[in-house]
């Protein structure tokens, strides 16, 4: 997710205070874990849930034996939402504590801070966020919904609740503004109409007007790729306004962070999601993620997408160790590129050899209650998106992030 470093999620308090972890130091004879994460700053709503989530999948492995007999030790680095220091720990934990992998990076821009870095240097890395698609990087694994796999499932869904004419609002930035052309090719795919695209700076929490201009529109259904703290009172003023019973609201974002909960029912209930992760998802995998999250974190339920990708993250590219038998970076490689797959908290997650992206079952859901109710399973959806840009089994050496043509 492309961001600019903004408040997030200011207005909500949920989150409480800081948590900073220190780098955690094991024996010698260890693999090393690089962990690069906002543990602090405007982002921690997305950092702290997805380091405990590397936690708990790394202390479940240790807990079993370690990978080829030896425990795995974690060298974790705190960014505070600062893009600088993404480069300046990525270049620590590669060149300095030589870590074997590195899982790190939410926003788009703190992946790109360092994953040059980490091509340079060998150094395999994952990135476990949703975001726009494009990366195409035999260094790089990526577990996060794009959007042919979430947008293209839920603007069918959405619009046959609703109607044919389609209203965008979206964050004024890259992930917002390509969000907002996937939802239109879509729409019109599906014989749709976008009838207006409205972008917001990430600072804007006035939608008085906004609500205004679409209740003289008139559109079957409002799409909302909306970003954040401030982004968030859009939400709560067009319930204030009494049109969340006229025009049904269907969000690209909403909930990634654990958002709605931050809204009272009143404000949230209906609005239609699509991800590859709910709490409420009844699955023995779940069931048992839920109940190992408590235990180790005294109750605590934060848990949401990105940080179930960034568990689901972890344990697929230990499985590429077991499978190669070694921690050389292209033997892992060449291992996961028989498209391994592993039974997660969100389903089934397969890597995609010719992308390096997962495949992924994808949850067609609606907020109630501040919890995400199931309506439809998409079992393993493809990147489709990337999949038309990059191929690395016949192009190896690309180094691309392209801009993909909707």
């Amino acid at each position: 997710m492309t961001m600019n470093r903004r408040k997030f999620l200011a207005t909500s308090g949920v989150w409480g205070g800081v948590l900073l972890m220190p780098r955690i130091a094991l024996a010698a004879d260890t693999i090393k874990l690089g962990s690069v994460l906002d543990q602090s700053g405007p982002f921690d709503a997305y950092g702290k849930p997805m380091y405990k989530a590397l936690q708990l999948a790394v202390g479940k492995i240790n807990e079993g034996g370690g990978l080829l007999g030896r425990k795995i030790e974690v060298i974790s680095y705190d960014t505070q939402s600062d893009m600088a220091l993404y480069t300046q720990y990525g270049q620590q934990l590669t060149r300095q504590d030589r870590v074997d992998v590195v899982h790190g990076g939410i926003l788009s821009a703190s992946r790109e801070a360092i994953r040059q870095t980490m091509r340079k240097t060998k150094t395999l890395y994952f990135y476990n966020v949703l975001y726009e698609g494009g990366v195409c990087d035999r260094n790089i694994f990526i577990n996060g919904v794009t959007p042919s796999q979430q947008v293209e499932a839920l603007v069918p869904y959405a619009m046959g609740q609703s109607g044919k004419k389609v209203y965008i609002l979206a964050a004024d930035y890259n992930y917002g503004q390509i969000t907002a052309k996937w939802i239109q090719k879509y729409v019109a795919d599906n014989d749709g109409e976008t009838v207006s695209v409205d972008f917001f700076p990430l600072d804007v929490s006035d939608f008085g007007s906004t609500i205004t201009k679409i209740q003289s529109v008139g559109p079957d259904l409002v799409i909302a790729p909306l970003v954040g703290g401030a982004h968030l009172s859009f939400f709560r003023q067009w319930a204030a306004a009494g049109m969340k019973t006229r025009i049904p609201l269907a969000s690209t974002t909403m909930g990634v962070g654990n958002e709605h909960k931050v809204l009272t029912p009143e404000e949230g209930n209906g609005i239609m999601v699509a991800y590859n992760y709910s709490q409420e998802l009844d699955t023995p995998e779940n069931n048992a993620f839920r109940n190992a999250w408590a235990d180790r974190f005294d109750g605590d339920q934060s848990m949401h997408e990105i940080a179930v990708s960034q568990y689901h993250g972890i344990m697929t590219w230990a499985a590429g160790v077991r499978k190669a038998g070694s921690l050389e970076r292209d033997a892992i490689i060449t291992a996961l590129e028989t498209g391994i797959s592993i039974d997660g908290p969100g389903g089934k997650v397969t890597v995609d050899p010719k992308t390096h992206h997962a495949i992924l079952d994808v949850h067609i859901m609606e907020i109630e209650n501040q919890g995400m109710k199931l309506i439809e399973t998409l079992p393993q959806r493809q990147p489709t998106d990337t999949q038309a840009v990059c191929d690395l089994q016949a192009n190896p050496d690309d180094n691309t992030q392209y801009e993909i043509k909707t």
